[in-house]
């Protein structure tokens, strides 16, 4: 909860009982008590949450959730306050010591906050690190032999001008390559006007593809035909069936954009279905990465990334480490680059 481990607030609790004992006072037992009942509320709301929600209980929230309740049970039959409703049994905290511990559990809050991120930051600086390694240890592969004129983002007219290149072979109807749309759109924001990206059809319908022997998103061949007949429009295309990637699968909706496109004839357009074609068929030029596969690019997504081939996704964290590395590599600034090159 706003990068504080609920485990804190448990340790904060467990810490003003016990203080509590050590130095009673009426003031702090009503307070304690009103504590005791607030985190039983909060105990039974996780694991009723666990049980029916996420289907699991560990063991060390078991033993947590236990000891709270026995704490309640504790305050509620030895309490000092045993007359009165419930409000008067639990909802009379001192004033004093509930200022006193929010302080006391904001600044640990605080702190406990900063140290886990300034943990996240360092351990993620050597993962990014290790990645980029392993990036420019990938064998070089080139771009294919023919790149998209499609392009879902373009920082310059040049494709070989921008510091970060990516020919994207895609599906529209691929969940991974949603994962990976949405990524690159932050890349786009982040790298503006450092980056180009082809988006390369090649949806894996047996209807137009035959590199790979895969039939698993039927109407793919049908959007990348849709998406292909006017340039000007394939980016708002691109953007649309993403925005609505389940949608996409049903035949009607896709009869609903051509007309809403009016691309409607790319469905029968020879050169629209060529020249998809001419992307599909590039997925031949690389060598196996699998012995289940004749051909290199046999799945989507698969990036070629300034020339070396990544299949599948990365955390964003990763992804970026790459992109600013190449950015840093295009521009002459070694800071990443001697970074990952120390690193083992």
């Amino acid at each position: 909860m706003f990068g504080i481990p609920l485990g804190y607030f448990g340790l904060i609790v467990g810490v003003l009982v016990a203080l509590g004992a050590v130095f009673p006072s009426a003031g702090f037992e009503r307070t304690n008590r009103t504590i005791s009942i607030l985190n039983a509320v909060g105990v039974i709301t996780l694991l009723l949450y666990s049980v029916f929600f996420l289907g699991s209980l560990c063991l060390l929230c078991s033993g947590f959730y236990l000891f709270s309740l026995l704490s309640f049970a504790l305050f509620a039959r030895y309490g000092q306050v045993t007359e009165g409703g419930l409000i008067a049994k639990y909802f009379r905290p001192s004033v004093k010591h509930v200022l006193v511990f929010a302080v006391m559990t904001v600044l640990g809050a605080y702190g406990i906050r900063d140290y886990h991120s300034v943990k996240k930051e360092a351990q993620s600086g050597g993962v990014a690190a290790r990645v980029v390694k392993q990036f420019y240890g990938l064998e070089e592969v080139g771009f294919p032999s023919m790149i998209s004129p499609f392009w879902s983002v373009r920082s310059t007219s040049n494709f070989a001008d921008a510091p970060i290149r990516i020919v994207e072979y895609g599906d529209f109807l691929c969940s991974d390559c949603l994962f990976l749309s949405d990524q690159l759109q932050q890349a786009k924001q982040e790298f503006a006007g450092k980056i180009n990206i082809a988006f390369q059809h090649f949806p894996l319908d047996a209807t137009c593809n035959d590199v790979v022997e895969k039939d698993k998103h039927p109407g793919a061949c049908e959007l990348a035909y849709l998406s292909s007949y006017d340039p000007e429009k394939f980016v708002a295309i691109h953007d649309e069936v993403f925005a609505n990637f389940e949608a996409a699968k049903s035949p009607e909706w896709r009869a609903a954009l051509a007309e809403r496109y009016g691309v409607r004839a790319a469905l029968t357009d020879s050169a629209t279905i060529a020249l998809v074609q001419r992307m599909i068929q590039t997925g031949r030029e690389y060598g196996q990465t699998s012995a289940d596969y004749a051909y290199g690019i046999r799945s989507t997504p698969t990036m070629i990334v300034n020339g070396r081939m990544i299949i599948g996704t990365l955390p964003y964290e990763q992804l970026r480490s790459i992109f600013q590395a190449l950015v840093d590599e295009a521009e002459g600034n070694p800071r990443f680059i001697e970074a990952w090159e120390d690193t083992d």
